[in-house]
């Protein structure tokens, strides 16, 4: 599973890199306007973790509102695309999110994950480092996604387990394989309380940009909405266990 996924997003970066910021509304009018809304405007000295950092989007966007920014991807060609993107901006490396992560305790004070937790079928080692290396009262802000938008691709699926996908990408005329789990909302709600403490739950809206460049797609979201968000809050110390 995991060499799959390099594999895939791996082919993808040029992609990624070249014409996904303005040909993929799902992400410029959706998904993207959505997360950046939920953080600060002013991040001067903040320390944050960009975890799935694909081209680098996140990472650049956030290096403009003054933080000091770690990106990662567990594909070395989206590490490379990043790398293009910022420069010495920002320091990027290659890691796997399931595995121990090579920070301190407390070394963050934001971590986002854009659409990447979905490629992980056990959070628990996952969270359990994000919350080692978050500060008391830091942020995690995460999207996947929307359980009940995937469901819809597997043919004899079965909502309360966490399933495996195959899906078909079509980027420029060129279909990519693509494989990621889906889990029931409770799984994404409980394995995120069992180390952090949520504070809002966002179905996204689509910006009138959005609706206006491709309107059926607009209204197949508001049905369906493909994507979910969650933010969350490390406990303080006295409450961590």
């Amino acid at each position: 599973m995991k060499e799959r996924v390099i594999d895939a997003f791996n082919q993808l970066a040029k992609v990624y890199e070249n014409s996904v910021d303005k040909s993929s509304l799902y992400n410029s009018e959706y998904e993207r306007p959505s997360m950046m809304s939920q953080i600060p405007e002013d991040l001067t000295g903040k320390q944050v973790f960009d975890a799935g950092c694909a081209a680098g989007w996140y990472t650049n966007e956030l290096l403009h509102r003054g933080a000091n920014v770690t990106a990662s991807d567990i594909s070395p060609e989206m590490v490379n695309a990043t790398k293009r993107r910022v420069g010495n901006k920002a320091e990027v490396l290659c890691l796997d999110l399931t595995e121990k992560l090579p920070f301190e305790q407390h070394s963050f004070d934001l971590i986002i994950s854009s659409l990447t937790l979905h490629y992980i079928q056990d959070w628990n080692e996952t969270f359990r480092e994000f919350q080692r290396i978050i500060k008391p009262n830091g942020m995690l802000l995460f999207s996947v996604h929307h359980p009940f938008s995937d469901i819809g691709l597997l043919p004899n699926p079965n909502y309360f387990s966490t399933e495996l996908i195959t899906d078909e990408w079509d980027k420029e005329g060129k279909l990519y394989e693509v494989v990621y789990y889906r889990r029931p909302l409770q799984d994404i709600m409980n394995d995120t309380l069992q180390y952090f403490t949520i504070s809002e739950v966002i179905e996204p809206l689509p910006t009138w940009t959005f609706k206006e460049k491709a309107p059926q797609s607009y209204d197949r979201i508001l049905k369906q909405p493909p994507f979910l968000i969650i933010k969350a809050f490390s406990r303080s110390e006295f409450d961590v266990n």
